[in-house]
């Protein structure tokens, strides 16, 4: 009896440490997520809060649709960073660093290719989305001048997708912040020299940002250079300079394509839904969105970690650890959304001041209060199961739920739009926030926690 006393307290013993040591890693590898995060919010927010304070709906506007054109041509592309962070990961875990260095020229080859498509569409996604989102002639001239400008930023921002995601990959949290808090700096700095001393307007504001963007990936390539120089010798130019290494690359992440097509449609429907309710109806959502979306920038620090454990158990094939982590990562993942409703809850409205002093928005604002409030606890399981996901490279039940998620947010909003108006939009969004979750939790078993057997 005292023997089998002695052998559970051990293992009991061994799993408390277990769990310690994997709380450890997820703090080591979040918290410079978090900090990169939180200065990630500072470039939109300032463009937003410079336009909101000159005082005009329709320049809040124009630089919403602008961003929301931007985001068309490249935020497909963010299966940049999500491919080379989970197949990186998995080479990671299995001790294949020659693998790992193959996956990042193979992703490069691709970031250069999807700047090059990026730049040639540019005209005709401009000529043919204003025809698609209704807005003011003066929003609309707004748009135009920032796109045309701020998309120049595009290779730059390919590359550095996939410098992020191999660095997240190789389980460093570190070099990412110090390139987001560079980039972030950088950009708000330069776009407030740009617009309050050289008084350049929305054209200051998207140059800041190319600027910022091309500093960074000097950043990024010098923090490869100085950390892993040592991996030259496994680097083969062919696997950047080959089409077929390029093509099963984009074909490998076709579903993770589909996947953020689905959000594109999600967060741009948010936008151009939101634009046939008026300016000052468009001016407050995309507020409100960017608010409710603070606290995802602490959140995705565990979905991070989430990707970068689950990745390297998985490639470990680590079973014991991969089901202590997932269930740690949700841990963290409710405190944060718990914290955040409080956050809301008790500091709306000063929140909304910080970003414009237009009183027609901070009034219109209080009408979605309480959208805002629960929206943290509602999507936080959404969150993090992404994160795991892509660590495990199940991009299919990623794809397939999105679809699915969004289907059923196009037919909420039409539902309801006659009874609830504006808010149908924010119920829509809801909807394909709680369809992901439950999917995502529900098909686990055989697309995540498989993979580590």
């Amino acid at each position: 009896m005292l023997l089998i006393l002695y052998f559970c307290s051990r293992k009991f013993e061994n799993k408390i440490q277990l769990n310690k040591e994997i709380n450890k890693k997820i703090l080591r590898l979040a918290i410079p997520s978090i900090i990169a995060n939180i200065t990630i919010p500072l470039v939109g927010m300032t463009d937003l809060v410079i336009a909101g304070h000159l005082g005009a709906a329709v320049i809040i506007s124009g630089i919403a649709i602008g961003g929301m054109l931007f985001d068309l041509l490249y935020w497909n592309f963010g299966f940049l960073r999500l491919g080379t962070s989970g197949f990186t990961a998995q080479a990671y875990g299995r001790h294949d660093l020659r693998d790992a260095v193959k996956i990042f020229m193979e992703a490069c080859g691709a970031a250069i290719i999807s700047a090059l498509l990026i730049l040639i569409l540019q005209y005709p996604v401009l000529k043919y989305s204003f025809y698609v989102v209704p807005c003011s002639p003066e929003v609309a001239a707004f748009a135009r001048e920032y796109f045309l400008v701020r998309i120049w930023a595009v290779p730059a921002v390919m590359l550095l997708f996939v410098i992020r995601g191999w660095f997240i990959g190789m389980q460093n949290s570190v070099s990412p912040m110090i390139i987001d808090v560079v980039v972030n700096g950088v950009n708000v700095g330069i776009s407030l020299l740009f617009v309050i001393v050289y008084k350049m307007g929305i054209f200051g504001l998207a140059l800041g940002t190319v600027v910022a963007q091309y500093v960074g990936l000097l950043v990024g390539f010098s923090l490869l250079a100085f950390q892993y120089g040592k991996l030259r010798r496994y680097v083969e130019w062919a696997h950047f300079l080959r089409f077929r290494e390029m093509k099963n690359f984009f074909m490998v992440n076709g579903d993770i394509f589909i996947r953020s097509l689905g959000m594109l449609v999600i967060y741009n429907g948010f936008t151009i839904l939101s634009a046939q309710y008026g300016d000052e109806a468009l001016a407050t959502n995309t507020i409100l969105l960017k608010i409710m979306m603070l606290y995802s920038f602490f959140l995705d620090g565990f979905a991070y970690a989430g990707e970068a454990l689950a990745g390297r158990c998985i490639g470990a094939k680590d079973s014991l650890r991969l089901k202590l982590s997932i269930r740690l990562l949700f841990i963290w993942s409710f405190a944060v959304g718990i914290v955040s409703c409080f956050v809301y809850a008790f500091g709306f409205e000063n929140i909304v001041r910080l970003v414009t002093s237009n009183e027609t928005v901070i009034a219109l604002s209080h009408d979605f209060y309480w959208w805002v409030v629960i929206m943290p606890i509602v999507s936080c399981v959404a969150f993090m199961w992404d994160g795991i996901y892509i660590g495990a490279t199940a991009s299919a039940p990623m794809r397939n739920i999105m679809i699915v998620s969004v289907l059923l947010s196009i037919v909420t909003y039409y539902a309801f739009a006659s009874i609830l108006g504006i808010h149908a939009i924010w119920l829509a969004y809801t909807v394909h926030l709680v369809v992901r979750s439950v999917g995502e939790q529900l098909l686990a078993k055989r697309n995540v926690y498989v993979k580590a057997l």
